[in-house]
């Protein structure tokens, strides 16, 4: 048989490898141009990071008047990472580009959103190499040395949030271990991990025992690192993590949002008591919208559910954690945002 007409994997609904390497994907993302106009109070625009990798990003910066008032000289900066199981997404589509929109005009943050490679043709580690990439293009404008003007004239380096959905949140973990040191000047603050996608060998407590979903998300992670890693791989399943390496976070403070009808959630809360239990000496918080799935709030981005998470993340990076918001909160999400 041609080995251009027969399938090595198939990854539907959103892919078919073949054995000669070809790759065919399905449906192209709905590509929407970045906003210049301020009208909705956020503009954004496309940034390059990298020429030789192709490495962009897509901006979005809050009106300035709009945003609080502690804030108005300089914005946390959120480096976010789409998600899509590292095989579709871009920030460039209309479901991110319609999040990071509403998340920044709520949280009055400059959002700096990556389009790193995609598996298969970019295999893991790719993504994770990307991400650091533009991580460290970021804080290389806190010295004067970058040349994006909005970051330079906006962005406070000390308040750098990470952030991601499923294979974003993923990402952002990841780098966050091996950030190494930064500039002068240049500190994460906090990461926000929603839906993560991490998983593993063994069912864990509130997790599927199905063989064939099992089967399936374990020859998954396979694929998408060229065969290289199994899911015991600590880069999926943070258990396998060392404590001295989750110690090692280096953030002040942390973020899991869960969905409790996601398969993946038994593992957002794992992670949320493995951090907890490691002695990391920052502060981690767990928030859970009950009867949703993975990424609800990109598929019903105007739900009162949808709309609760964005308020909650929004205030987790503005720093507004104290007693009183987080009651409020927790009652908020379990009556479907109506507060």
């Amino acid at each position: 048989m041609d080995p251009d007409a027969e399938i090595e994997y198939d990854f539907s609904p959103y892919l078919y490898l073949y054995k000669s390497g070809r790759v065919r994907r399905f449906a192209a993302p709905d590509i929407v141009p970045a906003s210049p106009d301020a009208a909705a109070g956020v503009i954004s625009k496309d940034v390059p990071i990298n020429p030789s990798t192709g490495i962009t990003a897509r901006l979005f910066l809050p009106s300035l008047s709009m945003t609080p008032k502690k804030t108005k000289n300089k914005l946390p900066i959120l480096v976010y990472f789409h998600g899509g199981g590292f095989v579709i997404g871009s920030p460039f589509s209309s479901t991110y580009h319609g999040f990071l929109d509403a998340l920044v005009a709520r949280a009055g943050v400059l959002a700096v959103s990556v389009d790193y490679r995609l598996a298969p043709e970019h295999p893991l580690p790719t993504a994770y190499d990307d991400s650091l990439v533009a991580l460290r293009w970021v804080a290389s404008h806190a010295n004067g040395e970058g040349t994006e003007e909005w970051l330079a004239d906006h962005g406070d380096f000390r308040r750098i949030f990470l952030a991601g959905d499923s294979a974003g949140a993923n990402i952002a973990h990841n780098i966050l271990l091996k950030l190494g040191d930064l500039p002068r000047g240049v500190s994460v603050e906090g990461m926000v991990l929603i839906h993560p996608y991490f998983w593993g060998k063994h069912p864990i407590v509130g997790e599927t025992v199905e063989p064939r979903l099992r089967q399936k998300l374990e020859s998954s992670w396979g694929f998408i690192s060229g065969w290289k890693m199994g899911v015991e791989d600590p880069r999926v399943d943070p258990a396998m993590e060392e404590a001295a390496r989750l110690r090692g976070l280096q953030c002040r403070r942390v973020l899991v949002v869960v969905a409790e009808m996601d398969y993946y959630a038994a593992r957002g809360r794992a992670y949320y008591e493995t951090v907890k239990g490691s002695r990391w000496k920052g502060e981690v918080e767990l928030y859970e919208t009950p009867g949703e799935r993975h990424v609800f709030h990109l598929k019903m981005p105007q739900s009162k559910k949808a709309m609760a998470m964005r308020k909650r993340i929004a205030a987790f990076l503005n720093g507004d954690d104290n007693f009183f918001y987080n009651l409020l909160s927790s009652v908020a999400h379990k009556f479907c945002g109506k507060f």
